[in-house]
């Protein structure tokens, strides 16, 4: 079973229902019991850290996700989830998961559009299985006007260019995170939650 974590926002649902499409049983919850118990894990997201840190404070899931990681579960952060999972977030000057050094910086603006919406390219910095079949030159759907910042440049999968180039897949160990939306990218978005779901969790 897979456990979708609930923090009280929106886009949990999409999630579930790309899972749904693909046959994976999965659950939408906050209690530490199924969360330790799935067999894989995902932290969607949309909305601001600092709420989204919040609840997770609040409900006693801070030490729930960093069990999960030690224990080698594979984990996926999407987009919120992405950011959350650094060290800090220059939105609301949230102290984050601290999962992977670094933090989440803010699209300096000028000439281009905050947020950042609508469909864009990666290029793979490294080989990954949630790759895997995946025509690099496709497209994947993103909203976000925060961008990942790895302390470590081994812990970028993927970069992706808007004004500056960012990490949009970054990854370690068991950890991977996608700063776009795979619910939301078509075809390759569910190839790419599929092959999630049969990672095994090592790079």
């Amino acid at each position: 079973m897979l456990a979708i974590i609930d923090y009280k926002a929106g886009n949990l649902t999409s999630v579930k229902r790309a899972l749904a499409h693909l046959d994976i049983l999965c659950a939408i919850t906050d209690k530490p019991e199924t969360i330790l118990s799935a067999e894989r894990v995902i932290f969607p997201g949309v909305g601001a850290a600092g709420k989204a840190m919040e609840v997770i404070n609040s409900h006693g899931l801070f030490h729930v996700i960093h069990e999960v990681v030690s224990r080698g579960t594979p984990f996926l952060g999407i987009c919120l989830g992405t950011q959350i999972i650094l060290e800090r977030s220059e939105e609301d000057t949230a102290t984050c998961l601290g999962i992977i050094s670094g933090m989440a910086r803010r699209f300096a603006g000028g000439e281009i559009k905050i947020p950042h919406m609508g469909w864009n390219t990666l290029s793979v910095r490294r080989p990954h299985s949630i790759l895997k079949g995946i025509d690099p030159r496709t497209q994947f759907y993103f909203v976000h006007s925060y961008y990942p910042v790895p302390l470590n440049q081994e812990d970028i999968i993927a970069t992706t260019d808007y004004n500056v180039s960012f990490a949009s897949i970054i990854g370690h160990q068991n950890v991977v995170a996608t700063q776009f939306h795979p619910e939301k990218s078509g075809q390759v978005g569910l190839r790419l939650l599929k092959n999630f779901c049969e990672w095994d969790g090592v790079l």
